[in-house]
This record gives structure tokens, C-alpha cells and sequence, in this order.
């Protein structure tokens, strides 16, 4: 199926990529926060499998934004560790979820997974600044 032919899961929108997320979306948001993307071929390696580094990013990403609807702040990555749980392949919509564990005054510990259908693909766990003023 190709990824204009591809509908999103009910409820997502499309979400206005912006930077890095841009060239790797489009990614989806559903009302409860979740985001969710479809696996493209540019999204795998060479053995049609999504890319390691593409969970990687679109999980940071999924972290980040529960961080920031926990906290009203803009969170930067201080650390996320990944772990690969089964194999996803394209042709599905990726989802990813996250939640806010802990939060102290300047710091978000945030965790969450990626999942194909019922199927987890991939959990992960970050840490995040929490900025509370524009960088620029």
C-alpha cells in the first residue's frame, strides 16, 4: 500500500512537521496524546524491517510531547534508552505512546512504547530538561 493510500487510525490528524520531524514524518496525533506514523520503505532498512534509528527518533519525540502536555514546559533530551522488542515491518502504522513517571522542578522522567496493532514493537524511557523559556 502506498503511504498516500494509507488512512490514518481513527481519531489521528496529521501533525505539521517542523526540523528534523518533517523529513522523516508525516507523523499523526490522536486526542489522547498518542502519535503515530506509517511505515514507509525510506522508514526500513535493507531488510524492509523499521529502521532502528527511525523507532529511536519517533520514540524521542513521543516522549518529549508527553512531557511537555505534563508539564507546560519545552523538554530537551537528556537521555533516552530504547529497547527493540520484535520486529516491525512497512506497510503498518506505527503508535507510540508515552506518560510521565516523575517530574522534580527542571527535570521529566518520562516512559512509553511504540506498538504495531496489539503487538510492542519497542519500549523506551527518557529524560528530559525542562526548559521554561524559549532557547532562541
Amino acid at each position: 500500500m502506498a503511504e498516500s493510500e494509507a488512512s490514518p487510525p481513527a481519531g489521528f490528524v496529521a501533525w505539521p512537521g517542523t526540523g528534523f520531524s518533517g523529513h522523516v514524518g508525516p507523523y499523526f496525533h490522536g486526542p489522547d496524546g498518542a502519535q503515530a506514523f506509517f511505515v514507509a520503505e525510506r522508514h526500513c532498512n535493507g531488510l524492509g524491517l523499521i529502521h532502528g534509528g527511525m523507532i529511536s527518533a519517533f520514540m524521542d519525540g513521543v516522549l518529549a510531547a508527553a512531557a511537555a502536555r505534563a508539564t507546560s514546559a519545552l523538554p530537551i533530551t537528556m537521555h533516552l534508552a530504547v529497547d527493540y522488542l520484535e520486529m516491525g515491518r512497512m506497510g503498518h502504522w506505527l503508535i507510540g505512546e508515552g506518560s510521565l513517571t516523575k517530574a522534580t522542578g527542571d527535570v521529566a522522567f518520562v516512559e512509553g512504547r511504540a506498538r504495531i496493532g496489539a503487538r510492542s514493537v519497542a519500549r523506551a524511557t527518557g529524560v528530559f530538561k525542562l526548559m521554561r523559556r524559549r532557547l532562541r
